[in-house]
């Protein structure tokens, strides 16, 4: 338990059950027990202790919006980024194949690590316990939410842009395709045709690299409104 010192640290709870901390940390590439179900109830208490706060932080939004808003603050990305910060990935415990790709270091194990440490503390000290350390660990984020209008992805934002002046919707077309059959990237380029400019994004799904050309393109428009402008 020597070795997690600094986690423990960072999450701001000593555990009565250190085999708690050692189960969450560890993903089900390795051997014994793993962290997948302790994922499962973290998952839980993380979502319900955000609904609670931007429930209680935004009483003008809808039901919508504050799932959307939820939404936002929990994703993968955004828990991969949290457990970057408390330097996770330096403590997961995991099989050799994982090992040699990068495992500690790829979103998806990050973000259920985190999850799983939330359920860890959670068993560990009960609710007020876990509800403390999401509300540690998402301090910042809580602390700047974002508008509505930040939360639309860029392919919405843009398709609003677009029909607000009465121009045909974009299309999507995928230029390029590299790496191999299991790590992927895509590029893709966003064109309308009525638009002199042409948006590129990518991504590690052809998704994701059409929501980065979306937001390529609306940036690109912004600059061209701006110098539109000051003309």
């Amino acid at each position: 338990m020597k070795g997690r010192d600094r986690l423990i640290q960072q999450i701001d709870w000593t555990f009565n059950d250190p085999s708690l901390l050692d189960r969450a940390v560890t993903h089900r590439s390795a051997d014994g027990p793993n962290n997948e179900r302790l994922e499962f109830l973290g998952d839980a208490i993380l979502n319900f202790v955000i609904a609670s706060e931007v429930f209680e932080r935004r009483p003008e939004m809808h039901e919508g919006e504050l799932s959307r808003l939820r939404a936002a603050l929990v994703n993968k990305n955004a828990l991969a980024e949290i457990a970057r910060g408390i330097d996770l990935g330096a403590h997961m415990v995991l099989g050799s194949g994982e090992l040699k790709t990068g495992g500690s270091r790829r979103d998806s194990i990050l973000a259920d690590g985190l999850e799983a440490v939330i359920g860890a503390v959670y068993l560990d000290g009960g609710y007020e316990a876990g509800r403390g350390l999401v509300r540690r660990l998402f301090d910042d984020h809580l602390g700047r939410l974002p508008d509505m209008e930040a939360l639309k992805d860029p392919k919405t934002r843009l398709q609003e842009y677009l029909q607000a002046r009465h121009l045909e919707l974009p299309s999507y077309d995928v230029e390029h395709v590299s790496g191999r059959a299991h790590q992927q990237t895509f590029r893709v380029g966003c064109r309308c045709e009525s638009l002199q400019l042409v948006g590129e994004g990518s991504a590690g799904n052809r998704r994701q690299a059409e929501q980065a050309a979306a937001g390529d393109l609306l940036a690109k428009l912004a600059a061209a409104d701006t110098g539109q402008t000051h003309e």
